[in-house]
């Protein structure tokens, strides 16, 4: 903003614009323009949820002529990170611009209104998935954690021995909604096992439950299924099924999985088998797993689950050092960063970061780098699942000194590959 309140973006005042804090009593014409941006009608049970879930405080508008014309949001939250900690982090929602005020500066406006905002409350990151990947480099956000979409011809593959015996598991068919309190439960207990997973609270645990009839395409509403060993829940998968019959009268239905998450491989098992096993079906779809799925590790035939590899959560470091220190590190560094970031020049400049398993210290240095990138390829290396070396075969981060990669690449590294489970933003809401 300038000195008299005008916004000034690019060198130019541009006199019509108005960036705004969204005022408590403008949610839903907010709302409603974000809405209109993603050309989409919404059920309104999943409306009145997000408006459950909104942070008016956190949301920006841009009006031109009293006309909403931009939004940006942020919903608050804990995220895991390597070493498992879990740190605030902004989840960055419901951006948009309207199609006729488009390449005049609105979504740098409104990005760059938030992350001063974030950086004046302290909040080390802020992540985002993306509608349109290209969008949000230019703003220091980097693609830190992908996601596997699997498409499985479920009458072609078996599942091969699991390593312990799976007869101990017994399952059952419940209520998701009676169900939820104990998956989420387990749902916390892994939350520190796997970066870039987010703590659910104040209702958050109800979004992978949003089941509008107008969204289910023919697919029964979404079922649950519960595994225990000894009494207690170690694992459950949420799904829906769609059953088709072909001209010669074969059922040739399809298990969409929402969920599977279990904390013992006898359960992990278990879960799949029954996926697999479905009656009436011959094709399962997963859109939403980690990178380092295990099932295909377990299935007869990995070519019959078209396993596709896709960009899922975006992180953008808020304030470096905090950031930095947040997370541990799986072998020890010593080396000095230098980092190139333009929209955020309080993190510009060289970094000595000294850390290892138990914690870590980032300070300002003048020595000489080990190794210089910029904003976005730091985001993508932070929670472990892009590595340094990647990167540099890229031409995004660029050695100083031999083995610096190699040290990097090893100190940041994860034991599993981050992932994104749910969603908090319209791309990756539960449809299948």
């Amino acid at each position: 903003m300038s000195p008299t309140g005008e916004l000034v973006t690019h060198g130019c005042q541009l006199p019509d614009w108005d960036v705004q804090a969204l005022p408590p009593d403008q949610w839903q014409p907010f709302y409603a323009a974000v809405l209109g941006a993603f050309h989409e009608p919404e059920p309104d049970e999943v409306t009145a949820l997000w408006g459950s879930l909104g942070e008016p405080r956190r949301c920006l508008l841009v009006r031109e002529r009293g006309a909403i014309v931009g939004t940006a949001g942020v919903f608050s939250f804990r995220m895991s990170v390597p070493g498992g900690r879990s740190v605030d982090t902004a989840g960055v929602s419901m951006v948009s611009v309207q199609a006729v005020r488009r390449r005049r500066g609105v979504l740098t406006a409104l990005m760059r209104q938030q992350i001063d905002a974030l950086q004046r409350a302290g909040e080390p990151l802020a992540v985002l998935t993306a509608s349109e990947a290209p969008i949000y480099g230019r703003f220091g956000y980097g693609m830190a954690a992908r996601q596997l979409s699997l498409d499985i011809a479920s009458r072609r593959v078996r599942l091969a021995t699991p390593p312990v015996d799976s007869d101990e598991v017994e399952l059952s068919l419940e209520d998701p909604y009676k169900a939820l309190d104990a998956c989420e439960e387990l749902y916390a207990r892994l939350l520190p096992q796997r970066p870039g997973m987010m703590a659910r609270e104040n209702g958050w645990e109800l979004v992978p439950l949003l089941d509008p009839p107008a969204w289910r395409e023919g697919s029964s509403p979404v079922e649950c299924v519960i595994a225990r060993v000894d009494g207690k829940v170690v694992g459950y998968a949420r799904y829906s099924v769609a059953v088709e019959w072909s001209r010669t009268n074969t059922a040739e239905g399809t298990v969409r999985v929402r969920d599977i998450e279990a904390e013992d491989p006898r359960a992990y098992a278990a879960l799949w088998r029954f996926i697999l096993e479905t009656d009436l079906t011959s094709r399962v779809i997963a859109p939403n797993r980690p990178a380092d799925e295990a099932l295909l590790h377990l299935v007869s035939d990995v070519r019959h689950c078209t396993p596709t590899v896709l960009d899922s959560l975006y992180v953008r470091l808020v304030d470096l050092p905090r950031a930095l220190c947040a997370r541990t590190y799986a072998a020890a560094i010593d080396m000095v960063l230098e980092v190139g970031d333009g929209f955020a020049p309080w993190n510009q400049g060289r970094w000595r970061l000294t850390g290892d398993g138990e914690g870590a210290v980032c300070t300002r240095t003048h020595d000489a780098p080990d190794l210089s990138l910029d904003a976005a390829a730091l985001g993508s290396a932070y929670l472990g699942g892009v590595t340094f070396t990647e990167l540099a075969a890229a031409g995004r981060v660029r050695a100083h000194r031999p083995g610096a990669l190699a040290t990097a690449t090893a100190a940041f590294s994860s034991a599993s590959a981050p992932w994104m489970p749910f969603a908090f933003c319209r791309s990756l809401l539960p449809r299948l």
